[in-house]
């Protein structure tokens, strides 16, 4: 047990990077968030659209990632991307979606399509934020 508490400590040391996860749903919020925390990420997250705007203007984020499945959050997301934009120009922002969702943006620096898959998601994050 102690073994994994180091080597849970050590990875999160080694990645200071932080992310908002502005998500859709409950169950797949959670979903999200531990998989992102297993992997080194340090996670805040909100099922709000607005209270991700004030989060965003409190923390610094290498990354807020949007989740925009479900009715009108496209339009919503977009607006959320918009004012984080204006707010914080330099703010990493990404949209996650599965397959059936497709849509031209020019707010978000990425469009992840994970289909609910880890590995996926994941590799997204990490290649968005080694670009930065």
């Amino acid at each position: 047990m102690i073994v994994e508490i180091e080597l849970t400590d050590m990875v999160r040391t080694v990645s200071a990077q932080s992310i908002l996860h502005v998500s859709s749903r409950e169950l797949i919020q959670k979903l999200r968030d531990d998989i992102l925390r297993i992997h080194g990420y340090e996670v805040d997250s909100t099922l709000s659209l607005s209270q991700a705007f004030e989060m965003v203007q409190r923390a610094k984020y290498s990354l807020v990632l949007i989740d925009v499945e479900g009715p009108n959050r496209v339009a919503e997301a977009e607006l959320l991307c918009d004012a984080i934009r204006k707010a914080i120009p330099d703010q990493r922002v990404a949209y996650v979606c599965n397959y059936r969702i497709s849509f031209d943006s020019d707010c978000p620096d990425e469009i992840i399509r994970a289909e609910f898959n880890p590995d996926v998601l994941v590799r997204a994050v990490r290649e968005i934020l080694a670009d930065s």
